[in-house]
C-alpha cells in the first residue's frame, strides 16, 4: 500500500481562514477609495512641493546618488522602449497589486489577511507623507532637466496643467506607492509559493522602480523611503505562524521524483521532522531501529530487498536487516 500524497499540500488553501468575499470587496474598496480623496486633499500645496522638490534633488546630490537623468538617458534611446516604459507605470501598478490579493484570497487565505494588513499600513503612511511633505516629480523641476516623457510620448495618467488636474495630485511624489506595492506583491509571492523560480517576482520591483524613475515621476529618494515604510510595516505585523508552515523540498526529491530505495514517488516538496519519517517507511525505504511497547511490529523486509543508500541528517540510522528477519540487532 502506498501512502505518498498525490496532492501537494501547500496547493490546498484552508478554506476556513477566508474571510467573506462581499465583506473583503468592501473593505478594500472603502481603503483605496480613502486613500483616492485623501490624495485629493493633500492638493494645491505648489509653492510648498517645488521647493520640497528642490530640497530632494540637493540631497539626493549630496548623498551622491545617480542621477535621475542617466536613467531616462537610456530610456530615450527608443520611443519603442520609452512608450513601454510609460505603458507599464500607467497600466501595471494597480491591476498587477489586485491580481496578486485575488490569487492569495483564493489560494492562500492566511498570506491574503497578512499581506492587505500590510498593504493598508504602508498605503496609510504613505497618505501621511502626502500630506505632511508634497512634492513635486522630478518631471516639473526645472533643474532637474528631464523630459515629461508621458506627455511627449504617451501614454500618461496625469492631466498636462499639474496644479488643476482633478483626477489625480500630481504633487505627491513621497513616497512611490509605485515601487511600495511592487515590492509587496514580490514579497509576498516568494513568501506564499515554494517555485524554484519565485525569487524572479523581484524583477517587478526592479522594472518598477526603473520605470518610475526612467519617466521622470519619482526620485530615487521616493522609492528609498517607501521602501523603509515597508521594512517598518513588516516588522511590525508578522507573518501569522500557520502560514509559515509552508512544506519544504526534500533534498532528494527537487523534481518530485523517486525516494532511495523504491516506492512511489514523493512530491517535490515535504514537511520535515515525523511526516517525512512517515513517508520514507511507507515506501519501504527504512526500518525503524525500535519499536515503542504496544505499537505494531514493522512489516518483515522481503530478502533480497535494497538497503536505503543514505540516511538523512539527524534522523536515526536504521538497523540492520538481515534476510527474513523482522527486527533490528
Amino acid at each position: 500500500m502506498t501512502y505518498a500524497r498525490t496532492e501537494p499540500t501547500d496547493q490546498e488553501p484552508d478554506i476556513r481562514a477566508r474571510p467573506p468575499l462581499v465583506r473583503e470587496f468592501l473593505l478594500v474598496a472603502g481603503l483605496f477609495l480613502a486613500y483616492k480623496f485623501g490624495r485629493r486633499a493633500a492638493n494645491g500645496h505648489v509653492e510648498e512641493a517645488f521647493r520640497n522638490a528642490g530640497n530632494v534633488w540637493d540631497l539626493e546630490r549630496a548623498l551622491h546618488l545617480p542621477g535621475e537623468g542617466a536613467v531616462q538617458g537610456v530610456l530615450l534611446h527608443s520611443q519603442t522602449l520609452i512608450h513601454a516604459a510609460n505603458t507599464y507605470y500607467a497600466i501595471v501598478h494597480f491591476p498587477a497589486t489586485v491580481l496578486f490579493l485575488v490569487w492569495l484570497y483564493w489560494r492562500r487565505p492566511l498570506h491574503y489577511l497578512w499581506s492587505r494588513r500590510i498593504l493598508a499600513v504602508l498605503t496609510g503612511g504613505a497618505l501621511v507623507l502626502h500630506l505632511l511633505f508634497p512634492l513635486a516629480p522630478p518631471r516639473m523641476l526645472p533643474a532637474a532637466g528631464l523630459v515629461d516623457t508621458g506627455q511627449v510620448y504617451g501614454p500618461t495618467v496625469y492631466g498636462a496643467t499639474p496644479a488643476t488636474d482633478t483626477m489625480a495630485n500630481q504633487f505627491a511624489a513621497m513616497p512611490s506607492l509605485h515601487v511600495g506595492w511592487a515590492v509587496m506583491v514580490a514579497v509576498g509571492l516568494i513568501v506564499a509559493t515554494r517555485s524554484r523560480w519565485r525569487r524572479l517576482w523581484l524583477l517587478h520591483p526592479a522594472i518598477t522602480l526603473l520605470v518610475v524613475v526612467g519617466t521622470a515621476n519619482h526620485y530615487w529618494l521616493d522609492a528609498i523611503v517607501v521602501v523603509a515604510l515597508l521594512a517598518v510595516a513588516l516588522a511590525a505585523l508578522r507573518l501569522p505562524r500557520a502560514a509559515r508552515n509552508v512544506p519544504a523540498h526534500l533534498p532528494w526529491a527537487a523534481d518530485g521524483g523517486a525516494v532511495p530505495g523504491g516506492g512511489a514517488h514523493l512530491p517535490a516538496y515535504a514537511v520535515s521532522g515525523a511526516e517525512a519519517a512517515a513517508a520514507l517507511y511507507a515506501v519501504g525505504a527504512a526500518h525503524p531501529a525500535r519499536t515503542p511497547a504496544g505499537a505494531a511490529h514493522p512489516a518483515r523486509t522481503p530478502a533480497g530487498a535494497a538497503h536505503p543508500a543514505r540516511t538523512p541528517a539527524g534522523a536515526a540510522h536504521p538497523a540492520r536487516t538481515s534476510a527474513g528477519a523482522g527486527a533490528g540487532r
